[in-house]
């Protein structure tokens, strides 16, 4: 009976083991399943992460354009204005770049002489590729091809609208808008109700002031001071394992440690990846061979379109209510073989917000579809309801004259503190 009652309690035991061990592999199974379904073993959120879906989804992420608008009485302009905002579609733009078929070299002077008549002038503050900018104002499939900074709309002496495109440096194209897509009439009328302050160009008021003439010919200068509110601004990261989730490392893992200067650092040795989290609010994550973070494609190369959407995409994801009321924009992309290039800035209502230290809000790296360096500076910016003071033009003039060819905008100059103020931005 001993013998009998020992190895009822010994197999009692080992039933009691084998099932403790069954629960302990099913709650470690469903911790993991619950895991990936938060990072990016979820289709879904590599749906939303990485851009499935057509470039012209662009459109959802406005750039911030300079507009001047000229008809009879004279030139009228915004400084804060994007693509998204109230009125831009009605300006002909988006009509003109899927109506364009074929650009023709011209020259600067005919792009200038063309402001002196009825004409709408978009500066995309950057050059970026046409392809880019037809999707950013909700043209498809243009056909058009290479960079464009600034853009022009202007009725033409054979009674068509001419588009006219400049790169930012020496190529100046042209083409021919179908009257289909939009007429003199068209234009004139979007020209007639713009509502902007008035504005003038530094090349045609040399005259009255030669140091205009040491400025960028197009620079755009405001009759009247705009009045722009002081920002408040802060680094917006708080906590940090949801990052580490948003990339794909396990927020358990043992491959993580704080540096000297108290920039955490989470590695993963066998994939070759890294994540550093600055206390500044920056990131910078690098990955190896293995492919964590993709964008979508229809080819092993992205287009620079499909570049952008999914760039754009995945920074909208991390930034999520975390940078108040500002957004981020992009700055430029390049390609070179299968290596793209991005690079992104904060915008708020379309007046950009630059660093003091030249650097940019993201830089991203694709090689092929896959991000192989990402670098994200974390920072939240809401008005605060002071107007900044900027300096008079003339005296901001007279030192910009010192430095021939600056270009003078309006912008934001954060350098890291808790306020950020408007002023005069020198290029």
């Amino acid at each position: 009976m001993d013998q009998t009652a020992r190895r009822r309690r010994r197999n009692l035991i080992q039933n009691i083991a084998i099932a403790l061990l069954s629960v302990s592999a099913v709650l470690l199974f469903a911790q993991l399943q619950l895991y990936n379904l938060g990072t990016s073993e979820d289709p879904l959120y590599l749906e939303r992460l990485t851009g499935e879906g057509s470039p012209s989804r662009l459109r959802e992420f406005p750039a911030p354009v300079r507009v001047v608008l000229t008809d009879s009485y004279g030139r009228y302009g915004s400084l804060g204005f994007t693509t998204n905002s109230d009125g831009f579609s009605a300006l002909g733009l988006r009509e003109a770049l899927g109506s364009v078929q074929h650009l023709a070299p011209s020259a600067t002077d005919a792009f200038r002489g063309a402001l002196s008549g009825p004409s709408i002038y978009f500066d995309f503050l950057n050059p970026l590729p046409l392809q880019v900018l037809a999707e950013l104002t909700g043209a498809e499939g243009t056909a058009l091809e290479g960079n464009a900074r600034c853009l022009l709309l202007a009725a033409g002496a054979d009674g068509s609208v001419h588009l006219y495109v400049w790169d930012g440096a020496d190529t100046v194209l042209t083409g021919t808008v179908a009257s289909t897509a939009l007429s003199i009439d068209s234009l004139t009328e979007a020209v007639s109700q713009s509502g902007m302050g008035s504005v003038s160009f530094a090349f045609e008021v040399v005259e009255m002031e030669p140091l205009y003439g040491k400025l960028f010919p197009l620079s755009i200068l405001p009759t009247e001071l705009p009045q722009l509110p002081v920002l408040s601004a802060a680094s917006s990261i708080s906590g940090t394992d949801w990052l580490l989730a948003a990339f794909g490392f396990n927020i358990n893992t043992r491959e993580r440690y704080a540096e000297a200067d108290g920039t955490e650092v989470i590695t993963e040795v066998e994939a070759d990846r890294s994540l550093h989290i600055r206390p500044s609010g920056e990131i910078t994550y690098r990955s190896g061979t293995d492919a964590t973070l993709e964008i979508s494609a229809q080819e092993e190369v992205p287009t620079a379109a499909e570049a952008v959407l999914g760039a754009s995409i995945l920074l909208e994801q991390l930034t999520e209510d975390r940078s108040g009321e500002a957004r981020l924009y992009l700055e430029s992309v390049s390609q070179g073989g299968d290596t793209t290039q991005l690079l992104f800035g904060y915008q708020i209502d379309g007046v950009p917000i630059r660093f003091s230290d030249g650097g940019h809000a993201a830089e991203i790296t694709l090689s092929g579809t896959s991000v192989t360096r990402l670098t994200l500076r974390f920072r939240q910016y809401s008005t605060a309801g002071e107007t900044s003071l900027l300096l008079p033009l003339r005296q901001t003039l007279a030192i910009a004259a010192e430095h021939p060819g600056t270009e003078l905008s309006v912008g934001y100059a954060d350098g890291g503190g808790d306020s950020v103020s408007a002023s005069w931005l020198a290029d």
